[in-house]
């Protein structure tokens, strides 16, 4: 009797545990977000669903993509593997699709000629700029893919850059708060593989700081929960 108790109950967890596998490798995972690089519209401390089956969740071990229930658009808020270290996962808007000209004027976005309003993006400090090695950096892989002859001292910055033309396969995304985002400006395209998926929806948010002092009720963001990113 106990055992085919045991043996039920086994069998039930078993089940259990394939089928959360299941969802979190082809439909849904959690994501945290622990920086404020899409700052106003994602807050440190909130937590995502991401929507892994919209651009083609990967199959585990034959590391190949199941199809594509639609391909990126101009806009979509995207979690993809950083091209830096393949073991982060990363929050970013898209910005620039493949074929796409791109520059930045003032911090002010131009897209295949026509300036881009972006309500998303929070204001920025037209003052800021990088130091002379991240500038260089930034140089580095633009003078590749730049759009026409690279003009003579071309030195980007974080709000002034470009043209450049968005290689087949791959993708530019920056992020919302544009004075304090590590995105495609410093390192480059993002190719289109390392995409894993759209947030459906806040789940959970919180104040971190506050957090921390045991003030969880009142540290809540009662009114992020539930909602979509957008």
């Amino acid at each position: 009797m106990v055992a085919r108790w045991f043996l039920d109950w086994a069998k039930s967890i078993g089940i259990a545990l394939v089928l959360w596998l299941g969802l979190r490798t082809f439909l849904v995972e959690a994501f945290r977000i622990p920086s404020g690089s899409m700052q106003q519209t994602l807050q440190i401390g909130d937590f995502l669903f991401v929507n892994k089956l919209l651009y083609g969740a990967e199959v585990p071990l034959i590391h190949k993509r199941l199809p594509a229930l639609r391909e990126p658009e101009h806009g979509d808020i995207v979690v993809f593997d950083s091209v830096e270290d393949p073991d982060m996962k990363v929050v970013k808007r898209l910005i620039g699709l493949p074929g796409d000209t791109l520059s930045m004027e003032g911090g002010t976005l131009i897209r295949n000629g026509r300036q881009i309003a972006e309500p998303y993006a929070t204001p920025i400090d037209p003052r800021r700029g990088e130091d002379p090695m991240m500038r260089a950096r930034m140089r580095h892989w633009q003078v590749q893919h730049f759009a026409g002859p690279v003009p003579a001292g071309y030195a980007p910055d974080l709000h002034d850059w470009g043209p450049v033309v968005v290689p087949h396969d791959s993708l530019f995304v920056m992020g919302d708060n544009r004075d304090g985002s590590y995105d495609g400006r410093y390192w480059g395209f993002l190719p289109r593989i390392n995409l894993r998926g759209r947030p459906l929806l806040v789940y959970f948010s919180y104040d971190a700081e506050s957090f921390q002092r045991m003030a969880f009720l009142t540290e809540v963001r009662w009114k992020r929960l539930f909602t979509v990113p957008d």
